[in-house]
């Protein structure tokens, strides 16, 4: 059973939670768990200029991928900042190639499902993460997000980010705020349920796309 966590990251906010997704997801049996980084689209100097060249520098060895191998994963996590709501412009650039994927139906019955981070408690994390779901039901993926099972998404005691559409991070107005014990805990748990669920349709032969239809 393959697992992707796909992600992009400026500041490195979203590369610590992918890795707690994938450590969470890694505790299933049979779980094959491999991190991923879509291509940047800033350029070099830009980057170097708003701060982020130290924190990619963390992260620059984790492969990029490409949009065919999307195909290869029994489920994908996707891992994307928030951008006035929405999904990051390079992780957008990227599901924007996955035309042929849709047309051959290769995402059919795999297990979907994001994470996110905002500057803000308010500033967009249940948007981009029901936003960015839209773009995998067209490709018929199963979502799945981070049940109430996971208590700590209601914790009241301190900022924390987590919803039931995912798991998130609060990185503060200058980024300075790293993902939270809580947050990091809701990260891991998400990992292993959508790999457990991911077993579960493996072990069941999943969807076929050809399968699909009257």
């Amino acid at each position: 059973m393959k697992i992707q966590v796909v992600f992009y990251s400026m500041y490195g906010h979203i590369h610590l939670m992918a890795e707690a997704i994938a450590e969470g997801a890694s505790r299933v049996d049979g779980a094959e768990v491999s991190l991923w980084r879509v291509p940047e689209l800033v350029p070099e100097e830009k980057l170097n200029g708003n701060g982020a060249k130290a924190a990619r520098d963390v992260f620059s060895k984790v492969p990029l991928i490409a949009p065919h191998q999307l195909a290869e994963a029994d489920a994908i996590i996707f891992g994307t900042p928030t951008r006035f709501g929405n999904m990051a412009a390079q992780m957008r650039n990227f599901l924007d190639q996955t035309g042929k994927l849709w047309l051959d139906g290769s995402l059919i019955g795999k297990v979907g499902s994001v994470f996110t981070c905002t500057a803000t408690q308010h500033g967009g994390q249940e948007s981009t993460i029901l936003s960015f779901h839209t773009t995998l039901l067209h490709h018929g993926m199963i979502i799945v997000g981070l049940p109430y099972s996971e208590q700590r998404q209601m914790t009241m005691n301190e900022i924390s980010g987590g919803s039931p559409y995912g798991a998130s991070t609060i990185a503060g107005p200058d980024g300075s705020r790293k993902p939270s014990g809580n947050e990091l805990a809701m990260a891991r748990f998400q990992g292993h349920h959508v790999a457990q669920i991911a077993a579960a349709l493996t072990q069941g032969q999943g969807i076929k796309a050809s399968e699909i239809g009257g």
